[in-house]
């Protein structure tokens, strides 16, 4: 397995400082975020907001083969460009796959529709799949396989309901980014077990962690619980475990970290990454 960062993560670099950070901290690969900055965003760096470490998507062919070279120029791959499709554009999809087969990079992040219970889930199961099914087409058509994330808010929460999405696709072109953190949010099941549910459609891995606290008591008296970002050594997310099983299901594709909790500056954060995910290496 190899280790990555998704950029989202590091708000505060520049892409020339990134991919030297990640280079230093012994990463392999960048998941380049693909999102421009909002003009309201303010000064300080910020995950979604001034991140500076993001591709913008209106820059022209030329600037943006800029990030291809900074990358390949530190000896590391372009995993994936990541973008924020949950409106399922399916212009603002090709494109997303236009600029990943231009930068030579192996994956993007495809749209899945939000839930919060105003609309049924059978009505936007059905909208979902069939954006899939073209983006599906797209993902032959570039040669860049599309991946449908695990994200709490979404239809999606579960490596068995994104199963259920992607089952009706080749996994040779739409997989599945197994991101336990998001799933203790929302969508928590065996790890191991959705592992082996995924089978093929297993593209990618997301390293970040999340926690529940308790937080005050509701009108009938019982407590109340929130989940928040962790620590990558102190949420619920077992990595060294997460590790174990992702090796018995044969996986050897990338870890991208992800991390939002702010224990460290990017830069160590980078070399936390790094050397927690060989720790757990080291007992498989």
């Amino acid at each position: 397995m190899k280790l990555s960062v998704f950029t989202v993560a590091t708000p505060d670099l520049t892409p020339e400082e990134l991919v030297k950070a990640a280079r230093e901290a012994g990463v392999d690969g960048v998941e380049w975020r693909f999102k421009e900055v909002p003009a309201n965003a303010g000064n300080d760096p910020s995950f979604w907001g001034n991140n500076l470490c993001s591709i913008d998507p209106s820059l022209s062919e030329p600037e943006m083969l800029k990030f291809k070279e900074i990358t390949e120029g530190e000896g590391l791959e372009i995993v994936s460009v990541t973008p924020y499709l949950s409106d399922l554009n399916l212009d603002a999809t090709e494109h997303v796959f236009h600029t990943a087969r231009l930068l030579g990079a192996k994956m993007i992040r495809v749209g899945i529709s939000p839930y919060n219970g105003t609309q049924s889930y059978p009505e936007l199961y059905e909208t979902t799949v069939r954006y899939l099914k073209e983006a599906e087409r797209m993902a032959k058509q570039y040669g860049v396989k599309g991946v449908v994330e695990t994200h709490h808010g979404t239809i999606a929460p579960s490596a068995g309901l994104a199963h259920r999405l992607v089952s009706n696709c080749d996994p040779d072109h739409i997989g599945v980014l197994l991101d336990p953190g998001n799933m203790v949010h929302e969508g928590h099941e065996n790890f191991r077990m959705g592992m082996q549910l995924l089978g093929p459609y297993l593209a990618h891995v997301h390293v970040k962690n999340t926690r529940w606290v308790q937080d005050g008591r509701r009108e009938d008296g019982t407590a109340n619980w929130r989940s928040e970002w962790a620590p990558m050594r102190e949420g619920i997310v077992n990595f060294a475990k997460l590790l174990r099983d992702l090796e018995s299901v044969g996986y050897d594709g990338y870890l991208g970290v992800e991390d939002f909790s702010e224990q460290f500056p990017s830069g160590e954060m980078l070399k936390e990454f790094a050397l927690l995910m060989r720790e757990g290496m080291q007992d498989i």
